[in-house]
């Protein structure tokens, strides 16, 4: 629990990178001796291995566990700084690593899984064998049909179905890089990242299963290709998996000559085979679109050899995944955990990995236990805000069914304490060892977690960092915050890793802007110890050196682990003629975490109506996707402002959260604060909405939203 102690702050000194913290330690829990005894990394000397005065040689056991077709004679070439480059002179494939590799001893071992949700429906288990051979088909014809060549960039716009990693690992073995925007975003979303990008083909699928409904996917493709149009860039083909191979599941219409049906394309191609193209480490092999606090989305470019290695090497020790385990990553492809953990990192390592098409809950709770029991998974993987919500609707599911996991991850946000005891009692069973894992987009993977068969576990606290990571908290000056000293700071990695993106496609100046200036004192330095990496979230460290993240410090929402941007939204909602001027904040929900809530005020002549409330929701989610669905949507008088024209945001989401506005004397209009937490408060309540108590780690977040 944290807690804000430093109370006589003036509002221009204070910061998440200042704020005093802190909490109730809890208790440690060990890993059980049946995890430690089957553990890849049970023996400490690993930590002696990956020490700072072997660094960056130690990654060097990070790559060997891939195969190169060409060695690297430089580890890390710093020359360019920020722009690192990992195992600089070798060359690989990523989709040979995943998949080529393993036919010699794993050709009839399943390397996918497939739950489709609806359970009438059978599971899909796709062998190493088969998934050669339906990556070649499709790399075969992603090259002769659709003419993409290495360096080229394709758009994905798919659901959770095989067909999306297959597709990926084509890519990869052609060394085309490939973009996969989460299913949930609207085609205008896709569009943009489209645009950015600079792609002419786009993959899709006419639909899939999601809480029981058969969605038309294909209805976004066309809003896709327009908005893409709009910025200049054209798509000249539209390929569309059907998800029932024949049979059409859309009701929007294909496009002659432009949108064509990748079932009957593929029929000439049955059997094709492509040789896998032998690529520099420092080659990109795919693209990770992520909010910003800015409009434009940010492009995060990873390495092919870099990101692969880090992926593969945290999977191992981290995820502590053997090739005979069978894995469950209950996340999204669509974002960089599925990316990581669910395809190219499992994949290398050859295990099995399950896709789960739909939602957690459908048709009822207890759905993952019983897949659980029918698979036989011994690894899960999950979020807080899937645990949370399976808490919450069947919270005694799991103690029905027998099935039993060694190890179990949480991710893409700071989980409460009482929410992890819960997941190790109730799911794990008390037989599970827990990973509480710190790490983001721009990251490629694990920055911060336990390593399970040696750390101790510890509620609330994502433990130590990562193996070869040197974090620091530093305040706004620079200084770094004492391990211990109870005072929370912004969390930064002194030293580059080999997962760590590449750059911001097309934008070089933001990359190093965004992340690395903040704490540079020499721009032309080439030593890597005076470029720490930015990471943006503020983050307490104890006396025992593990860290607790307490979240984001500058303007994105974090809902159920989505990071959205406050620019994005408020740019949405803009877009209603109606709309004069737009403010997102965070409320706190106890299934997502955050919440989206928008302010809006309404230019002269307009009236409030439950119209223009419409118009919003309808604007956010054709432009950015369900996930941004405001919770609520509140129009007000007018937006609380300082003198320089600055809408105090803080002060809105202390509204919406029930929580004290704090000073508002400077603002140059206070007495429209009072009016807006009248209304939103008292509609709230008699809408039955009151929160909870808010943690101290929560209240800090409201306090402090949109501050500068």
């Amino acid at each position: 629990m944290t807690e804000p102690i430093d109370d006589d702050l003036g509002p221009d000194e204070s910061s998440e990178a200042l704020i005093a913290v802190h909490w109730r330690e809890e208790g440690y829990y060990p890993p059980p001796a049946s995890f430690v005894a089957q553990a890849n990394a049970a023996d400490p000397a690993i930590l002696d291995a990956f020490t700072e005065d072997k660094y960056p040689e130690c990654f060097n056991a990070y790559a060997d566990l891939l195969d190169w077709y060409k060695p690297w004679h430089t580890t890390l070439d710093t020359s360019n700084a920020p722009f690192w480059k990992w195992f600089v002179g070798g060359e690989l494939n990523a989709s040979y690593n995943c998949v080529d590799r393993h036919l010699a001893d794993k050709a009839n071992k399943a390397a996918l899984i497939w739950i489709p949700e609806p359970e009438s429906e059978a599971h899909a288990a796709i062998t190493y064998r088969e998934l050669y051979n339906r990556v070649n088909e499709v790399a075969a014809l992603l090259r002769d049909f659709a003419g993409l060549k290495t360096g080229d960039r394709v758009t994905l716009h798919m659901p959770m179905v095989p067909e999306l990693p297959i597709v990926m690992l084509a890519c990869a073995r052609l060394g085309v890089i490939h973009s996969q925007v989460f299913a949930g975003f609207s085609g205008t979303a896709a569009g943009h990242r489209i645009a950015d990008s600079g792609s002419n083909v786009l993959i899709t699928m006419d639909g899939y299963y999601r809480s029981g409904d058969l969605l038309d996917h294909k209805i976004k493709t066309d809003e896709a290709v327009e908005a893409a149009a709009k910025e200049g860039q054209t798509v000249d083909k539209v390929l569309v998996f059907r998800r029932y191979p024949g049979k059409y599941s859309a009701q929007t219409p294909m496009v002659d000559g432009r949108d064509f049906f990748v079932d009957e394309l593929l029929k000439d191609y049955k059997g094709a085979l492509v040789e896998p193209v032998s690529l520099p480490a420092e080659a990109p092999l795919f693209l990770m679109y992520t909010s910003g606090t800015t409009g434009r989305p940010k492009g995060c470019q990873h390495s092919t050899g870099g990101y692969l290695s880090y992926v593969a090497g945290t999977s191992k020790y981290y995820q502590d995944i053997h090739p005979d385990d069978t894995y469950w990553c209950m996340a999204d492809i669509g974002w960089i955990t599925g990316h990581s953990y669910i395809v190219y990192g499992p994949l290398a390592l050859g295990t099995t990995s399950v896709i789960y098409e739909g939602t957690p809950n459908y048709p009822d709770p207890a759905r993952p236990w019983r897949e659980a029991v029918k698979l036989g998974v011994n690894i899960f993987h999950t979020s807080p805000t899937s645990i949370r919500m399976l808490r919450k609707v069947g919270p005694d599911e799991p103690a029905k069914f027998d099935y039993h996991f060694k190890h179990m991850t949480t991710v893409g946000e700071p989980i409460e304490p009482q929410v992890w005891r819960w997941y190790y009692e109730s799911i794990g069973k008390g037989e599970a060892v827990i990973v509480d894992t710190w790490w983001q987009t721009e990251t490629g993977g694990f920055l911060g977690s336990t390593l399970p068969g040696i750390h101790a576990m510890k509620p609330g606290s994502c433990g130590p960092a990562a193996l070869g990571i040197f974090p620091v908290i530093l305040d706004e000056d620079g200084n770094e915050v004492p391990q211990g000293s109870g005072k929370a700071g912004n969390i930064c990695i002194r030293n580059p890793w080999p997962g760590v993106f590449q750059t911001i496609w097309g934008q070089p100046d933001r990359f190093v802007s965004t992340y690395f200036a903040k704490y540079n004192k020499d721009p032309k330095s080439t030593d890597w110890h005076d470029w720490p990496y930015f990471a943006g979230d503020g983050a307490v460290q104890a006396a025992d050196g593990y860290f607790r993240i307490l979240g984001r410090v500058d303007d994105v929402i974090n809902v159920a682990g989505h990071r959205l941007g406050t620019k994005e939204l408020e740019s949405a909602a803009l877009t209603v003629p109606e709309v004069a001027e737009a403010a997102a904040v965070p409320v706190v929900d106890d299934i997502r975490g955050r919440a989206v809530e928008m302010y809006v005020s309404l230019k002269p002549g307009y009236a409030a109506t439950p119209e223009v409330e419409g118009k919003v929701r309808d604007a956010i989610v054709t432009d950015i996707g369900k996930i941004a669905r405001p919770k609520n949507i509140w129009i007000v008088p007018d937006m609380p402002k300082t003198r320089s024209g600055k809408i105090m945001r803080r002060v809105i989401a202390a509204a919406s959260n029930f929580t004290d506005t704090g000073d508002i004397t400077t603002l140059a209009n206070p007495e429209v604060v009072e009016k807006i937490r009248q209304q939103v408060q008292s509609t709230k309540v008699a809408k039955g909405e009151v929160p909870r108590e808010l943690s101290e780690t929560e209240l800090a977040e409201i306090k402090h939203f949109g501050s500068e």
